[in-house]
């Protein structure tokens, strides 16, 4: 059975028969998701959830990263994957045509604290966990997506799943029960893009993971062979195009997901769909010096399924501004860059911009493929009072054909951490994880995500009656 192999993969595959350059690639994910993460503790979704946190008052076993505050693990992972989806600035899995590590990073990190797992253990929990995620995304297909899904979520649940049963040495058995529990609790809708609930999928995918893990270790039981038969997950919820999950079982680890597609690392923090026209029109604009008071149009054309995530054409707060191609092409032109501070609500009113989106329009390209907002291509043009400037944008802006440099990727980490630890706690942090192959408690990473000096207490609010 399908379920079975793979569980037996998750569960029985040896650490060392997993590529150096995967486990490598494993750290620098969670270098990421950490960074972006502490940076989600101050948005406003991150201060609920640790409201939520603080007014449980649960057993202190997992941390809340970047707050002198702990939990469940479960509690800590849906917190935790709250703030890592936050800014919308954690990388992304073409195949999986979601982001990876904002639910397995907080499932891996709750799951590993408690049991007192090794950095090693838990970069291989990754990469097993990576694996699921971007096979079962191949084998739910576009249309799973393009139905309404958010496969970040969906699929995440599964990912993380296997990652937590991996570090609680989940037996086959066992990680079959933990999978059939999660897909009760698989969800989340594109609907819903633009607003705190999509941070939200992710930590609900993230505790749900840690719940079916810790529930059955401890006998809980569920369908065991989900991903097999009639009226599984898999008949229930693929689209159309989906890839024949046999298939992809016989190619587990062959290539691994890490190295084929490889995960894209964001640069700017907002919907991936915007980073093919953002990388262009600041190219349009470094390559032909254009100035935004000469500019008369700006023109973003898609491919089909390219801008399904940018559900909002006249957004008026900022998080709905990273789900908008006219915002963020006004802002792009406007500013010169975009920055986590181009997605606060005051920057989204200023008057140069709301005059600059009324010029800004997307349009659709006829093409007989789907695309993502990691896969294919963007046209974009800027009309200027000195003529017209266009180019297509046929790579992604942080993916292996385009990548950020080390010192892009260090550089983000410090601004996000450094928003929360300082850059002396910042520069910490990241050297631990650096070396988080060799630590022997993965509690000495916790520790480091967490300020000298406390942040002021979060007072719960009144609980309604």
């Amino acid at each position: 059975m399908l379920t079975e192999r793979l569980a037996k993969f998750v569960t029985e595959t040896r650490a060392a028969d997993i590529p150096s350059a995967v486990i490598e690639g494993a750290r620098d994910a969670l270098i990421d998701t950490v960074g972006v993460a502490l940076a989600g503790t101050l948005e406003q979704a991150g201060d609920i959830a640790a409201r939520w946190v603080h007014e449980l008052g649960a057993r202190p076993q997992a941390t809340f990263w970047g707050l002198h505050l702990a939990t469940s693990p479960a509690e800590a992972a849906f917190a935790n994957g709250i703030c890592a989806h936050a800014l919308d600035f954690d990388d992304s899995l073409p195949s999986l045509r979601g982001h990876p590590s904002a639910t397995m990073a907080p499932a891996a990190l709750a799951a590993g604290e408690v049991a007192g797992a090794s950095g090693a253990e838990v970069l291989a929990a990754y990469a097993l966990g990576l694996e699921v995620a971007g096979k079962l995304g191949r084998a739910v297909g576009h249309g799973h997506y393009l139905r309404g899904w958010h496969t970040t979520a969906t699929i995440g649940v599964f990912s993380s799943t296997a990652a937590a049963a991996r570090l609680w040495r989940l037996d086959p058995a066992q990680l079959r029960m933990a999978w059939g529990l999660a897909a009760s609790q698989m969800s989340g809708l594109i609907r819903n893009f633009g607003t705190m609930t999509k941070p939200f999928h992710a930590g609900h995918a993230a505790r749900c993971a840690v719940l079916s893990a810790w529930m059955a270790k401890n006998g809980f039981t569920a369908d065991e062979s989900i991903f097999d038969g009639e009226r599984s997950m898999l008949e229930t919820y693929r689209g159309e195009d989906g890839a024949d999950l046999a298939v992809l079982v016989e190619r587990l680890g062959q290539p691994w997901e890490m190295a084929e597609p490889g995960i894209y690392v964001k640069r700017w923090p907002c919907c991936y769909c915007n980073h093919r026209a953002v990388g262009g029109l600041l190219e349009l604009m470094k390559r032909h010096a254009i100035k935004a008071d000469e500019v008369t149009a700006i023109a973003v054309g898609f491919p089909p399924g390219a801008d399904n995530a940018l559900v909002s054409f006249n957004p008026t707060t900022g998080l709905e501004g990273k789900f908008s191609i006219e915002y963020v092409a006004a802002a792009t032109v406007l500013d010169g860059a975009l920055t986590l501070e181009t997605f606060t609500d005051a920057m989204l009113q200023r008057p140069a911009v709301r005059a600059l989106m009324a010029k800004a329009r997307r349009y659709r390209i006829e093409d007989q493929g789907v695309y993502s907002g990691v896969t294919g291509y963007t046209d974009v043009a800027i009309d200027t009072t000195r003529g017209r400037f266009e180019m297509r944008v046929d790579k992604t802006p942080g993916s292996p054909a385009w990548p950020m440099t080390p010192q892009d990727r260090v550089e983000k980490f410090m601004d996000c951490a450094g928003r929360v630890l300082g850059a002396p706690g910042a520069r910490r942090l990241l050297a631990v994880i650096q070396n988080c192959r060799t630590l022997p408690d993965i509690r000495e990473l916790l520790r480091a995500t967490i300020p000298v000096h406390a942040r002021q207490a979060v007072q719960p609010e009144p609980t309604p009656h």
